[in-house]
C-alpha cells in the first residue's frame, strides 16, 4: 500500500470505525455491516482555523419568530411543522422509484411560481432527462436553475456564485469529495460530503434538501450519523407499485416527528390526498364478517383505516399466524388475550390480520379494532359498515383509555359514521356529540357484546 494510505473498516449502519474487521458492530449490534475503505491521509488539506472565534452569551441573543417559507404543497408543509425554515438541511430518503426526485421537482415548480431561486443539482439524469420530468409536471418559473455535476468542490463554487434561496441535491451517494479517495457513495464520501453541505447551508443560510437512497433494510444507505448530521429526516413508505405514498418525518428540529403525509401518484406527478380517511375506506365490503373500522392519530390528525382478520381451522399441529401492517408480537399478544378472558380457543386456528390499503399502524388505539375483527371472523359476525371502534386493550382483557377521543370522533362522524366503541373512561371527557352513538366499554366482553 502506498505511503500515507491506510486501510480502515466502517460500520454501513452507525458509523462505526474500526482498523480490523469484524463481524459484529459494537456500536449498533449489527452483523456483517462493516465494509473496507482505503482512505489517503495526505490527499486531506489542513482545515483552516478562524483566528477570531467570539463566544455569545445566550441572554445578548435576540429571539426572532420562525422565518418559514411555503412550498405550497399542503401536505409537505405539515410533515415540514409549517413549510421550509432558512438555512435548514433536510434529508428525503425511500425506495427507488418511490417518488423522492418527483417530490423534490414539484417542490422546485412551487417555489419557482414564487419567484424563490432554486438550484437543482442532479448527479444521477443529464439535462434533457430532467426536462422531460418537467413537462410531465408542468410549467415552471424562471428563477428554476439546472446543474449536472457531482464534484462537491464545483458544487460549492457555484453555489457560492449563484447564491439560491434553495438547494436540491440528487443523490448524495453521487457527490464526490477529491479529498477522500475511496469511491463515491462509500461511507466516508456520503458522511463528508454531508459535511460541507451542513457548513455551506448554515453558513450561507440556504436551505438544502438531500436526496438518500435506502438499502433494502430500509435505512439510508451510508451511516446513520448521516441522520444525526441533518435538520430534518423525512421518509417516503408505501408500495412503489401502489397508487399512495405516505411521507413521514422521522426527526425534525423545528417541528414534530408525529405528522404524516399522504400522496397519490398520478401521471403528472405526485398529487396531495387531503383526505386519507376516505382514501383508505373504499372498497370496503358490505356484510362481511371480520372486517371493522378503526381510527388512528398521526399527530393532529386523525386517519381510518379498515382492519381485517381471517380466522380459520389450521390443518397442521402449528396454526400459523401472519399480520400485515401492524405488529405482529401485538396481534399474538391480543389472540392470547381472547383465548384467556373469552375462553376463544383460537389455539388450533390459523390467522390472519391486515391494515386494508397498505398503510403500516402501530399505535395502540387499533387494540380493540384488532379485538373485534378476530371476533367477528371467529364467530362469522359482521359488523354494522357504520360502526367504528378505538381503544388500547391490556392483558387483564380491560379497554384503555387513549388520546385525542373528541378529534377521532369528530372525524367519525364527518364520514357518516353513526356508532363508535370506545374506552368508557374516555366518556367524561368528550363533549355531547349530536349524530353519533357514543359506546363506552371497560373491557372486551362488553366490547363484543357491543357488536352483537
Amino acid at each position: 500500500m502506498a505511503k500515507g494510505k491506510t486501510t480502515v473498516y466502517f460500520c454501513q449502519s452507525c458509523g462505526y470505525e474500526s482498523s480490523k474487521w469484524m463481524g459484529q458492530c459494537p456500536g449498533c449490534k449489527e452483523w456483517n455491516t462493516f465494509v473496507e475503505e482505503v482512505i489517503d491521509k495526505g490527499a486531506v488539506g489542513k482545515v483552516k482555523r478562524e483566528s477570531e472565534a467570539k463566544v455569545t452569551k445566550l441572554a445578548a441573543i435576540e429571539a426572532q419568530d420562525e422565518n418559514r417559507l411555503s412550498t405550497s404543497i399542503a401536505e409537505l408543509d405539515r410533515v415540514l411543522g409549517g413549510g421550509i425554515v432558512k438555512g435548514s438541511l433536510v434529508l428525503v430518503g425511500g425506495d427507488p422509484g418511490i417518488g423522492k426526485s418527483t417530490l423534490l421537482l414539484q417542490v422546485c415548480q412551487k417555489l419557482s411560481e414564487q419567484k424563490v431561486k432554486v438550484l437543482y443539482i442532479s448527479g444521477e439524469e443529464s439535462l434533457w432527462q430532467i426536462k422531460i420530468r418537467a413537462q410531465r409536471i408542468g410549467e415552471f418559473g424562471e428563477s428554476l436553475s439546472l446543474l449536472c455535476e457531482t464534484n462537491l468542490d464545483t458544487i460549492q463554487d457555484v453555489i457560492r456564485r449563484e447564491k439560491p434561496e434553495v438547494v436540491i441535491i440528487d443523490s448524495i451517494q453521487t457527490m464526490y469529495n477529491e479529498g477522500i479517495s475511496s469511491a463515491p457513495g462509500s461511507v466516508s464520501q456520503v458522511r463528508e460530503s454531508t459535511g460541507i453541505l451542513m457548513q455551506i447551508a448554515k453558513k450561507l443560510e440556504i436551505t438544502i434538501f438531500i436526496v438518500g437512497h435506502v438499502t433494502k433494510e430500509g435505512v439510508v444507505a451510508g451511516p446513520r450519523v448521516l441522520e444525526h448530521m441533518v435538520d430534518t429526516v423525512l421518509y417516503f413508505e408505501g408500495d412503489r407499485h401502489a397508487a399512495y405514498r405516505i411521507l413521514r418525518g422521522v426527526k425534525n428540529r423545528f417541528g414534530s416527528t408525529n405528522e404524516i403525509g399522504v400522496f397519490e401518484m398520478q401521471n403528472e406527478g405526485l398529487r396531495e390526498v387531503e383526505n386519507p380517511s376516505e382514501y383508505m375506506l373504499s372498497g370496503k365490503p358490505e356484510g362481511a364478517s371480520g372486517s371493522v373500522v378503526a381510527c388512528s392519530m398521526e399527530g393532529t390528525r386523525p386517519i381510518l383505516l379498515e382492519i381485517q382478520a381471517l380466522v380459520c381451522h389450521s390443518n397442521f399441529g402449528m396454526p400459523r399466524r401472519t399480520a400485515a401492517g401492524t405488529d405482529f408480537n401485538r396481534v399474538n399478544l391480543l389472540m392470547a388475550v381472547l383465548e384467556k378472558r373469552l375462553g376463544m380457543s383460537l389455539s388450533s386456528c390459523d390467522a390472519y390480520v391486515n391494515i386494508a390499503g397498505g398503510i403500516r399502524m402501530n399505535e395502540p388505539a387499533i387494540d380493540l379494532g384488532i379485538v373485534l375483527a378476530i371476533v367477528s371472523s371467529y364467530k362469522e359476525l359482521p359488523i354494522d359498515e357504520k360502526t367504528i371502534c378505538f381503544g388500547e386493550v391490556g392483558l387483564s382483557g380491560e379497554v384503555r383509555a387513549v388520546s385525542m377521543a373528541q378529534q377521532r370522533i369528530q372525524e367519525a362522524k364527518k364520514l357518516g359514521f353513526t356508532t363508535c366503541i370506545l374506552p368508557k373512561v374516555c366518556l367524561d371527557t368528550i363533549r355531547e356529540t349530536e349524530g353519533i352513538h357514543l359506546v363506552g366499554v371497560s373491557n372486551v366482553k362488553e366490547a363484543v357484546r357491543a357488536i352483537q
